[in-house]
């Protein structure tokens, strides 16, 4: 069963969410065998874990991220974590003078202090096909009529088990009208349309995870072969109505 916020979480309660599941996920490292031995720091930050560190191979990063996302509370799984000795290449979209973490290579329209490449994010990206591992659109898709070919230019450009982290207002939030240049509401189930109801021939995406604060929407979504199966009904069901 799915809950919806009906309104924000207070930061205070955000603080609280956090230190359960710091002390959930440290009680799970110490029992759980799997993770015996594996230098992955997990941090929460209103809600987001972010892991940190380095991995031997991609089964021990997609183990960390599944068992942390699993935890009652957590809205988003962020992994800025090297694999097999080689550092993650981290794309922030439309980041203006702001990246999520710093050394991330920065497009936007605008030229600005933390912008590396300028693009317009409505077109095709300056990304080569397979060659980031982490894209993030933080704020970015509610600003697009139509946000569906930037979703594929990053379904192109990410590699093999990379990650797209969308961070978006909810709908029913007073964040996702006040803002004159939004032109598009998101919620939960608009991941479901794209991950599930895309038409055939066209990119398609498995989420990893979704959530909602109540204020905004948290999407990890990673890409999906041609070939490769939609994903089950029980899983969305952890996401979706």
């Amino acid at each position: 069963m799915v809950a919806v916020a009906q309104s924000a979480l207070s930061g205070e309660r955000l603080r609280e969410v956090d230190g359960f599941l710091a002390e959930a996920w440290a009680d799970q490292a110490r029992h759980d065998e799997r993770l015996r031995g594996l230098t992955v720091e997990v941090r929460f930050d209103r809600g987001v874990a972010h892991l940190e560190g380095a991995v031997a191979d991609p089964a021990q990063l997609r183990l960390a991220r599944d068992l942390v996302g699993r935890l009652d509370g957590v809205l988003g799984v962020w992994c800025r974590v090297s694999v097999a000795g080689r550092a993650p290449v981290v794309v922030d979209l439309g980041c203006g003078a702001t990246k999520q973490w710093p050394g991330n290579l920065g497009l936007d329209i605008y030229p600005a202090a933390g912008v590396n490449a300028v693009a317009d994010l409505s077109g095709s990206l300056p990304l080569a096909d397979d060659s980031v591992d982490v894209l993030f659109a933080v704020h970015i898709l509610e600003h697009l009529i139509d946000f569906l070919p930037l979703l594929d230019e990053c379904h192109r450009a990410l590699r093999p088990g990379g990650v797209l982290h969308v961070m978006s207002p909810w709908w029913r939030h007073v964040n996702a009208v006040a803002d004159p240049t939004h032109v598009r509401l998101l919620d939960v189930q608009t991941f479901k349309g794209i991950c599930g109801q895309r038409p055939p021939g066209t990119p398609r995406w498995y989420p990893l995870h979704v959530g909602c604060d109540g204020a905004s929407i948290f999407a990890d979504l990673t890409p999906l072969p041609p070939d490769a199966p939609l994903p089950p009904s029980s899983h969305l069901a952890r996401f979706f109505d």
